[in-house]
């Protein structure tokens, strides 16, 4: 099929590579002109057969809501976007509303897959009416890993749901992985580490494409010598807490690798300054800037 591909980046260009390897038509667009194949989103759409189809790759919150409102003052009924970014699904739910009172169909698309999506595949969870969804499957099966990795798991808004869920799962994983190394490089014993942890590369229950990757980085860089101990979040956890809350679903593992990201920013906490000097206060404990803590550690 022919697709127009707004969005250049890391995911939409590998993906765009993906699907003309598949046989498939892209057209792309980014604000990069060094990449872009048309000069701006109406040339986009002017390239694209009626009825086209276009798929946003670009980040969550005002790109993805600017971008898709001129698509819809660009657009034609009959036309079918697609919003593959990290969204909000409460936008999502919003911008189909808003595509349909157009005449126009909607699927939001959550993508897994990284940098190695190109060549290993996307998981993709997929949230629209069956007919949009059904329309768009020649370039969603050749997106998806032969062996499977595609689910159409609702109606709009379903599938950013899904992928938020997704990555706030993703962060609880990759923060054991980064407690159990941690704590395996403090032991006294003298553990190889890079050792320890390919040990469960094979066979042990926690084997996973994540601690393959782990094991990759520890092998480019033993230590993380050149890695700065500060990690970014992108919005999945925070709304999946939000959605936690409202729901009253307990989600403590999600809560607690959220707010370690948020930690990793601080260089000198505050809060634990406070919780510092009032042990002090309270217990005579030394603070850091004392030369005679023995290190105790015991509380009043």
């Amino acid at each position: 099929m022919q697709l127009g591909m707004v969005g250049l980046g890391r995911m939409g260009d590998n993906m765009a590579e993906r699907l003309r390897l598949g046989g498939h038509s892209v057209v792309g667009y980014d604000r990069n002109p060094d990449v872009s194949d048309v000069a701006d989103l109406a040339g986009l759409v002017a390239a694209l057969d009626a009825p086209r189809t276009v798929w946003v790759m670009v980040p969550a919150g005002d790109p993805t809501e600017s971008t898709m409102a001129e698509l819809r003052s660009l657009l034609s009924p009959g036309d079918l976007m697609i919003d593959g970014g990290n969204a909000d699904y409460t936008d999502s739910v919003r911008r189909a509303g808003l595509a349909a009172e157009a005449g126009m169909g909607y699927v939001d698309a959550g993508v897994s897959g990284g940098v190695w999506g190109l060549t290993e595949g996307y998981a993709l969870m997929v949230g629209g009416d069956a007919e949009h969804v059904e329309r768009l499957m020649p370039a969603l099966e050749t997106l998806s890993p032969p062996e499977g990795g595609l689910a159409h798991v609702g109606p709009a808004g379903s599938g950013h749901f899904t992928k938020m869920v997704h990555n706030a799962i993703e962060y609880g994983m990759m923060h054991a992985f980064g407690e159990g190394y941690e704590l395996l490089a403090a032991s006294e014993l003298g553990i190889d580490v890079p050792a320890a942890v390919g040990s469960w590369q094979n066979g042990s229950v926690v084997r996973s494409w994540l601690l393959d990757l782990m094991v990759r980085a520890i092998d480019e860089d033993p230590g993380f010598e050149s890695i700065a101990g500060y990690a970014n979040d992108s919005g999945e956890a925070r709304w999946a807490m939000r959605e936690a809350v409202r729901l009253a679903v307990p989600l403590p593992v999600t809560s607690a690798a959220l707010f370690a990201r948020f930690v990793s920013r601080q260089d000198d906490s505050p809060a634990m300054k406070v919780i510092a000097a009032l042990r002090n206060q309270f217990g005579g404990h030394a603070t850091k800037a004392a030369e005679d803590d023995d290190g105790s550690g015991a509380e009043a």
